[in-house]
């Protein structure tokens, strides 16, 4: 049975800049994304609860052109696609997985 996320919109603080700012399964997670100099979206900072803030440090992988369209499009709407919204975030966590902490992902389930 496929993870349901129930991602939500949220803000942070001046702090932890970022462009895009979801929380999910409960405030459990929250991940911050950031466009770059393409327009193209990548994690930048994933949190976990018993876990910490997970940096992104190294460079982290970027959802191509038509995949960070679709996440941009997401945002701009009031009801959030969890499907596609899932398999993008899904995608990205996948795309940086070396760059997150594994038990982390395993407790979450998150790929």
């Amino acid at each position: 049975m496929p993870q349901i996320f129930n991602f939500f919109k949220t803000t942070m603080p001046p702090t932890r800049p970022a462009d895009f700012y979801l929380g999910c399964l409960d405030s459990c997670i929250y991940l911050d994304f950031e466009k770059d100099e393409n327009n193209c979206i990548f994690l930048k900072r994933i949190s976990f609860d018993g876990f910490g803030c997970c940096e992104l440090t190294n460079s982290p992988t970027s959802l191509n052109i038509k995949e960070s369209e679709q996440f941009i499009s997401i945002f701009k709407k009031d009801e959030l696609d969890q499907d596609l919204l899932t398999m993008l975030v899904q995608k990205c966590i996948s795309l940086n997985q070396d760059l997150i902490w594994q038990d982390a992902i395993d407790k979450y389930n998150l790929l």
